[in-house]
């Protein structure tokens, strides 16, 4: 299944545009998210104001505010105004934390995660090469997929 915006469901509502609300919290630090994309470029805003603000977009509007921002010259990306390497495992495990969280918290997501069923999710306008993007296409896809078989999991194991 390829996931984007322009889709069909559930691809599209897998799509980090798709409006999935939820409470980012990392370090202590909560923020509102109304979209994953939202989550994603406020990453590149070394101010948190500014952080909180693109947290609250969703899709396009998320997207069109940090394609601007210069982060790939230096490879960093911010949290509350703390600089957080591109390549960084505490970045992998701020999304970790993040993609968690929204399943956690958004019924909507996921729904679209159990409807995708259990074939293959791919992505094919994402970037592959972590220079060029703060979420390749390997780090989103393979996120989905161990949420959906952790969902099947719990499942499982509230059936017996």
């Amino acid at each position: 299944m390829n996931i984007g915006s322009k889709s069909g469901y559930p691809a599209s509502s897998l799509s980090n545009f798709s409006p999935h609300p939820f409470t980012f919290t990392w370090e202590g630090v909560s923020l509102q998210v109304s979209s994953m994309e939202g989550l994603l470029q406020s990453f590149k805003f070394k101010n948190h104001e500014m952080q909180r603000e693109v947290c609250k977009l969703v899709g396009l509007a998320a997207k069109r505010k940090g394609q601007k921002k210069n982060w790939k010259r230096t490879q960093t990306l911010w949290w509350q105004g703390n600089p957080i390497p591109r390549l960084s495992q505490e970045y992998q495990d701020m999304l970790d934390a993040a993609y968690t969280q929204m399943y956690e918290q958004s019924q909507s997501f996921r729904k679209a995660l159990k409807a995708s069923g259990n074939g293959s999710l791919t992505h094919t306008i994402g970037k592959r090469k972590p220079s060029d993007t703060c979420l390749t296409t390997s780090e989103f896809c393979g996120r989905l997929m161990k949420l959906r078989q952790f969902g099947t999991l719990i499942e499982e194991e509230n059936e017996t």
